[in-house]
């Protein structure tokens, strides 16, 4: 095993590589935790033993994205360091050529769903709640999470999400095909499961008709990080982000 921080790297037989991503308590996205996901992800890209990705988390929450207690007092450096870390973390996991299947046993909201989409194959536990809640904290999209999430949801499952922000259960996501299986056992043996039987597969194929499925929206989100979506010269945030926030703390 090895491990950064936030990380925890776990090679097993077969060129099988759990990444559980391990800040507690709730996998709370801040940019060093991003960036640091972002370096192992680009790190497995380049190791031609590695034949499969599984993504894991131990806590009962998968990642609750942003920290909105923190968030909230986050100057115009700080903004754009976490819409950086946003888009080229996840990023590195969408246009990864290698199999990566995510274990969801618990909540993956906001930015914390990214972990999700961006995955190839998705399995969760009934305990499993998705959702994208940035319009209820008055923040919208980078465009890397966004495109991620346009390509990867159903115009129906994009609707829902990101227009009211409310989470749906492990059987709705299923249902919009957000998810590929909901497992009563463990949603970890299942992701193994399902990452040996990617792992059988051509590498060099599996790469190539990835990055043909996916190379237009990867262009694009690299197109916009070259033209300063990275950066911006007002902040992330909106007049209306700091009160959202602390109302959805309570």
């Amino acid at each position: 095993m090895s491990a950064t921080h936030h990380l925890n790297r776990t090679n097993h037989d077969g060129g099988i590589v759990e990444v559980s991503l391990n800040r507690a308590p709730v996998n709370a996205l801040s940019p060093e935790f991003l960036f640091d996901f972002k370096d192992l992800m680009d790190g497995l890209a380049a190791e031609t033993e590695v034949r499969a990705i599984v993504l894991t988390s131990p806590f009962k929450v998968f990642s609750a994205g942003l920290d909105l207690k923190e968030a909230q007092e986050f100057d115009l450096g700080q903004q754009n360091a976490i819409v950086e870390g946003l888009n080229v973390g996840f990023l590195s996991l969408f246009a990864n050529p290698k199999p990566v299947v995510c274990s969801v046993d618990g909540a993956a909201i906001a930015g914390g769903l990214f972990f999700v989409l961006g995955s190839d194959i998705r399995v969760a536990s009934p305990r499993a709640k998705l959702g994208l809640a940035e319009v209820r904290v008055g923040a919208d999209f980078p465009v890397g999470p966004l495109e991620i999430a346009r390509a990867t949801l159903t115009p129906d499952a994009l609707r829902r999400l990101m227009l009211t922000g409310q989470p749906l259960d492990a059987g709705e996501a299923h249902r919009y095909g957000i998810l590929d299986a909901v497992t009563e056992g463990s949603s970890r043996d299942r992701a193994m499961i399902e990452a040996q039987a990617l792992a059988q597969l051509p590498p060099n194929t599996y790469a190539s008709i990835k990055q043909q499925i996916r190379c237009g929206v990867i262009r694009i989100i690299e197109q916009a990080m070259r033209d300063g979506a990275n950066r911006s010269e007002t902040g992330w945030f909106s007049d209306e982000t700091k009160p959202a926030m602390q109302r959805m703390i309570g």
